[in-house]
């Protein structure tokens, strides 16, 4: 049984963290801006208000085996072109106070976009990615940071998120998704942060993770239905 801090915990990935942890019988501390979502958690877990660009984030890590961080923000036009500063300044905050309490394993999501942006649909390709820019750019500045900063750190890169449960043939390799694929389903991609984070699989390195799905959800009107949401 591990203790593990949850970062971003009131978001869709967040919260399949949280669950799927509970299920394996970890102790769960669970952290976000406010934690008012209209579904609580269960009672078993530690929920813990932080502002990771502001608050004094030590007491959150103290105490932890390892942390997951779930931070990311939304896919609204307004916020991808001028995105907080969530992956580089807020996991800055969160390496140094885990710098601080000896506290060393850190998982966080990245994207395979990073680094391959000729993934999925034409549309997605010439419209979501180049929207994607700014937010792309602070994944690669956190996943630098993570590179120096001692930690035992695990940036795992997704294709494009999709609501589903977690499955047994997800694809899973290094550094970045197959070219003939483009979607991660939460489930998958909740069960291996919580692999990298238990059982330390990925140390220092940038796992992707993605799926062969229908048709249909990796089509162009999928993208366009998912980014008009």
């Amino acid at each position: 049984m591990k203790q593990l801090l949850i970062f971003g915990a009131e978001g869709a990935t967040g919260r399949e963290v949280v669950r799927q942890a509970l299920a394996l019988g970890h102790r769960v501390r669970a952290s976000d801006l406010t934690l008012q979502a209209p579904e609580p958690f269960p009672e078993t877990v530690e929920a813990i208000p932080a502002d990771v660009l502001n608050d004094d984030l030590r007491p959150v890590v103290r105490g932890m085996d390892a942390v997951i961080s779930c931070l990311g923000v939304s896919n609204h036009p307004t916020t991808l072109l001028d995105p907080p500063p969530l992956y580089v300044d807020g996991t800055a905050r969160i390496v140094e106070a885990m710098q601080a309490e000896g506290v060393r394993r850190i998982v966080v999501i990245s994207a395979s976009f990073v680094v391959a942006k000729d993934r999925g649909p034409i549309l997605f390709r010439t419209a979501v990615i180049p929207s994607l820019t700014r937010v792309l750019d602070q994944m690669r500045g956190m996943e630098a940071l993570l590179r120096v900063s001692g930690l035992d750190w695990t940036a795992v890169r997704p294709g494009w998120l999709m609501p589903g449960e977690p499955t047994a043939d997800a694809w899973i390799g290094p550094d970045v998704i197959p070219a003939d694929l483009i979607r991660t389903r939460i489930g998958d991609l909740a069960a291996l942060l919580l692999d990298c984070a238990v059982n330390g699989s990925w140390s220092r390195a940038t796992p992707a993770i993605a799926r062969d799905e229908p048709d249909f959800e990796e089509s162009s009107t999928k993208v366009v239905l998912e980014m008009l949401a």
